[in-house]
């Protein structure tokens, strides 16, 4: 459709879903553009909430094109059992891994999910691999992840019969992750050097990481909450 859509006609903007439909199905399924695919997926599960077809896509699109955002989707649909999909955290866990592995916007998201299910353990039989956990925590902290950083701070702060403690590297992954502008690994961080718990004690540096843990929480309080009618 030519010109300018007036978002305030109903048949107008019916067409130019109608045909945006149209542009994504020719561009998946004709140009086998794995892009395309996605673009498809995504219309299917926005604006068609056709989730069946949505997780079809993502399906073929995951394991045939290696998308990394289909991959990572369709993980979540295989968490939640959405669109059909059944429920089987090894198969979410497969299609995190192929996500992260293949880079992309999702990548760094897809590395941490794929690390806490290393680390919960339900994907092996109830044992957790705190070393995969650690590999895929780096990969996703070194791409500015912040939940990624604290979590890796945590391992390395509480320590286990596998994963011994290390207060240097749970202190430098603390500090890490509260530059990424995570609360709490300020508020360990402080902690740490307060205590000279495995470190050297600085009252001065705990004094800067319990500030910026409070600038950081009076932020979050002021930022305006977004809230969606049901």
């Amino acid at each position: 459709m030519a010109g300018l859509v007036d978002f305030k006609n109903e048949e107008e903007v019916k067409e130019f879903l109608d045909n945006l439909g149209t542009e994504y199905s020719y561009q998946c399924h004709r140009e086998k553009d794995a892009e395309g695919c996605h673009r498809l997926a995504e219309y299917l599960e926005n604006i068609k909430k056709d989730f069946e077809a949505t997780a079809k896509v993502l399906k073929t699109n995951c394991e045939q094109s290696h998308h990394s955002e289909s991959c990572y989707k369709l993980g979540a649909y295989h968490i939640t059992g959405k669109g059909g999909v059944p429920v089987d955290l090894k198969a979410a866990y497969d299609c995190f891994l192929k996500s992260c592995l293949k880079g992309g916007k999702k990548s760094i998201d897809s590395c941490h999910n794929v690390a806490l299910m290393a680390q919960d353990g339900r994907i092996n039989d109830g044992k957790p691999d705190f070393n995969v956990a650690r590999e895929y925590y780096s990969k996703a902290c070194d791409g500015k992840f912040a939940p990624s950083c604290f979590n890796l701070s945590t391992m390395y702060l509480e320590g286990s019969p596998e994963f011994p403690k290390e207060m240097t590297q749970a202190l430098h992954f603390s500090e890490k992750a509260c530059e990424l502008g995570h609360i709490w690994a300020c508020a360990n961080a402080s902690r740490m050097y307060k205590l000279g718990d495995g470190i050297k004690k600085d009252d001065a540096k705990a004094e800067t990481l319990k500030n910026r843990a409070k600038d950081l929480y009076q932020k979050q309080k002021a930022a305006p909450q977004i809230t969606f009618g049901m």
